[in-house]
């Protein structure tokens, strides 16, 4: 079994301004402060069309149910790769090293009217047998947190 989940953030802005943003690695850094990291790294390197974007992040855990804290510890690394085939399509692929699970998705700029939504589709994989279900949930929630946080952090940066 999987989880889904699917989260939209919507930009008073065009889908090309959406797309540099996303390309700004001071965009990116902020994104990471934004969400708590105590440690980040971002590489954002052109390819073809689009590009290739990893942000490797270390997040505190406070807050996360006890059950996962004995597998996660006080925080935890979480390395995000990312590629763009043009500006309005990125295969995604989240990890959290060492850990058994992995998220596996898109992410899609969509433009109307001049307002751009950006959908963000991933499948969240946990290989813990019994409890593989309740991580999968919560790692759906944080990460549903976490791109609530990239959205302020995007209007912020097109104001």
């Amino acid at each position: 079994m999987a989880t889904r989940l699917v989260h939209e953030m919507v930009y008073d802005a065009p889908a090309e301004k959406v797309a540099a943003m996303l390309a700004d690695p001071a965009f990116r850094e902020s994104v990471c402060e934004t969400q708590g990291a105590t440690e980040h790294a971002v590489q954002v390197t052109p390819a073809g069309e689009g590009m290739s974007v990893t942000i490797d992040q270390w997040l505190p855990t406070e807050g996360v149910p006890s059950f996962a804290k004995k597998i996660v510890g006080d925080s935890t690394n979480v390395v995000q790769r990312e590629e763009w085939s043009g500006p309005l399509h990125g295969d995604i692929e989240v990890t959290i090293p060492g850990k058994p699970g992995t998220m596996v998705g898109t992410a899609t700029l969509r433009e109307s009217d001049g307002v751009t939504t950006e959908t963000v589709e991933l499948e969240i994989k946990v290989k813990i047998p019994v409890i593989a279900g309740k991580l999968e949930e919560l790692v759906a929630k944080l990460l549903g947190s976490a791109l609530r946080a990239e959205e302020r952090a995007g209007k912020k940066y097109l104001d």
